[in-house]
């Protein structure tokens, strides 16, 4: 099943649960995939999917920050659930060995020899791991690899 079909499918089980907060999380997603589906005039597939929750999610992370810098924690924490309930349509993660192997992968196909090509790893890295892996996570691992093989 596709994931906008499995959005569609859990909208219908939260509403018959009356599960307040899925069903709106759910909602702000499709709006958010057909605005981008009407703008590029072209559906998207599960990846153009799980990029838009990867976005809705950074946008919930900033919004949480936000809220625990202004004191306002009982909003950063709905922001922080939001952000549990959007994870459960991204793929399964990539354990903290699989992504240092796929690093190396890159490292060696880019022929990468300091920290001055970290873009060209960056550049192969992505697009093997886009939402699987934190991207912070793969930077510092870019990072740390390079800056061993310098």
């Amino acid at each position: 099943m596709d994931l906008k079909t499995r959005l569609n499918e859990d909208m219908k089980t939260a509403m018959k649960a009356r599960e307040e907060l899925r069903l709106l999380v759910i909602r702000t997603l499709r709006s958010d995939i057909r605005k981008v589906e009407i703008d590029g005039r072209k559906d998207l597939d599960d990846t153009g999917v799980v990029e838009c929750i990867l976005r809705a999610i950074k946008q919930r992370e900033d919004a949480a920050a936000g809220f625990e810098q202004g004191g306002r924690p009982e909003q950063a924490a709905k922001e922080r659930t939001e952000i549990a309930l959007l994870r459960t349509y991204l793929p399964a993660q990539l354990s903290t060995e699989e992504v240092a192997a796929i690093v190396e992968e890159c490292v060696l196909e880019s022929g990468a020899a300091g920290p001055k090509d970290m873009g060209k790893v960056m550049k192969l890295l992505m697009p093997r791991v886009k939402g699987k892996a934190d991207g912070g996570k793969l930077q510092q691992l870019v990072k740390e690899r390079l800056g061993a093989a310098s």
